[in-house]
């Protein structure tokens, strides 16, 4: 059975002229290259991200997604810059046997985290989702945050740079932007739920 991407390539050989026949011969190769790739992908992609779609010709489209991939930049207090990422999708290590692209059916969403004084602020973004559905968790050094619905997954685990407070968590959604207020602190403790008001 051949797919989409077969069939793609196919089409687009038969369209080409053959008056180069070495730009043929390298474009022959990074058409097998990309085919590859493609049907790698096919296969490590979650079930929950293909859907199967009947046009109104009756010919039948896979759909994938929604596959999102991200970086922010900042310079630290230190002067240097600060890389994050985000997304379901990144780069992978890709070495032999391995893909090269890291596909998880949950997205990392984009955090931001501000330390001050006495306190640290994270400002985290998830888009399309209820303050019911976010479930945030906070020990001495690690906060997660965890949406788990049908339309959006989110999950990050945010190692903290100071031991907090975890009695002190305080937490607000609103537009799409989860902050959490976090006291530092030196003593040791359990874990606590943070309600989100």
């Amino acid at each position: 059975m051949s797919s989409f991407w077969d069939d793609w390539f196919k089409r687009f050989r038969e369209r080409r002229g053959f008056f180069f026949p070495e730009i043929d011969r390298m474009i022959d190769e990074m058409e097998k290259e990309m085919a590859e790739a493609f049907r790698d992908m096919e296969n490590i992609v979650p079930r929950d991200m293909v859907r199967v779609r009947r046009l109104p010709d009756g010919s039948v489209r896979r759909e994938y997604g929604p596959f999102v991939y991200g970086y922010s930049v900042k310079i630290g207090p230190d002067g240097k810059p600060i890389i994050r990422e985000f997304g379901n999708l990144k780069p992978g290590m890709g070495g032999e046997g391995q893909p090269s692209l890291n596909l998880q059916d949950r997205r990392e969403p984009l955090v931001d985290l501000i330390e001050e004084d006495e306190k640290i602020k994270v400002l985290a973004e998830l888009p399309g989702v209820d303050k019911n559905d976010i479930k945030l968790y906070v020990t001495e050094k690690i906060l997660t945050i965890d949406v788990d619905t049908p339309e959006r997954r989110y999950h990050k685990e945010l190692d903290l740079p100071v031991m907090i407070d975890e009695a002190s968590a305080r937490s607000t959604y609103k537009n799409g932007i989860l902050e959490t207020i976090l006291n530092k602190r030196t003593s040791k403790g359990g874990g606590t739920q943070v309600r989100i008001e």
